[in-house]
């Protein structure tokens, strides 16, 4: 039997999917979401694999700490149903924007004294180099057959063909096309340069994604607005500040 190991970027899945459709990622049942990309599938010992950026708490931040505590959940959830969880740091920094003609209503703007705006903005780093990684130790494991890659990240192209060419290994790209009907420009289309290089491609759309919601309330166990001791335990270890850079 077919031996596959499915690797989803969770951060690319949030803002490319469930973010455009409005579903939060405890409201997903990402067990059964692997199940039907492995269609029948033998998915290896370890060959569900999930990674993203840790949310931390900034003090005095309610929304970091709420942020966090509903990761802590996802983190819980995940690791019960035998996921492989991987994680790197959201480093945190200051971003400025000018207020000029690229900006929407910048006139009005301008009248009322505004000549520019500074907010603090998460990226993830070193998430695409363990998946990367992982990707490739597979391969000279011989840990699968078939990757299923959910991911429409373009820096992980030369590990896909790596994997593909020097240990003939298959890559299996699940794309999305989801349209954003407040900005079309905006609406979540495949990678080409994925599917250029992958040797099966699965593009989903949102029809795709919705059964795979949970009905409101549901949480596998978790109820909304209670934390049980693990996730608590859990939550105190994560507690920190900004990070310094």
């Amino acid at each position: 039997m077919e031996r596959v190991c499915v690797f989803i970027d969770g951060g690319n899945f949030h803002h490319l999917v469930l973010k455009k459709l409005g579903i939060q990622e405890l409201d997903f049942a990402f067990d059964k979401f692997a199940l039907f990309l492995a269609n029948g599938r033998k998915v290896v010992d370890l060959g569900k694999r999930f990674y993203v950026g840790t949310v931390r708490e900034i003090e005095g931040s309610l929304r970091s700490k709420e942020a966090m505590a509903k990761q802590t959940r996802l983190f819980t959830l995940l690791k019960n149903d035998s996921w492989e969880v991987k994680t790197s740091k959201l480093r945190m920094r200051r971003e400025r924007l000018i207020i000029d003609d690229r900006v929407i209503g910048y006139q009005n703007l301008l009248e009322k004294g505004v000549k520019q705006i500074e907010f603090f903005r998460t990226r993830e780093k070193g998430i695409d180099v363990k998946l990367a990684t992982d990707l490739i130790v597979g391969a000279v494991d011989n840990q699968y057959d078939t990757a299923i890659l959910v991911s429409s990240d373009g820096d992980l192209i030369p590990a896909v063909d790596w994997v593909r060419y020097r240990q003939k290994k298959r890559v299996e790209y699940v794309g999305f096309s989801i349209e954003d009907r407040e900005d079309q420009s905006q609406s979540t289309r495949p990678l080409q340069s994925m599917i250029s290089r992958s040797d099966i491609q699965r593009i989903l759309v949102a029809s795709d994604i919705k059964p795979f919601v949970r009905p409101a309330g549901q949480k596998d166990g978790f109820q909304t607005g209670k934390t049980n001791s693990a996730v608590k335990q859990a939550l105190s270890s994560r507690k920190a500040g900004p990070e310094k850079r």
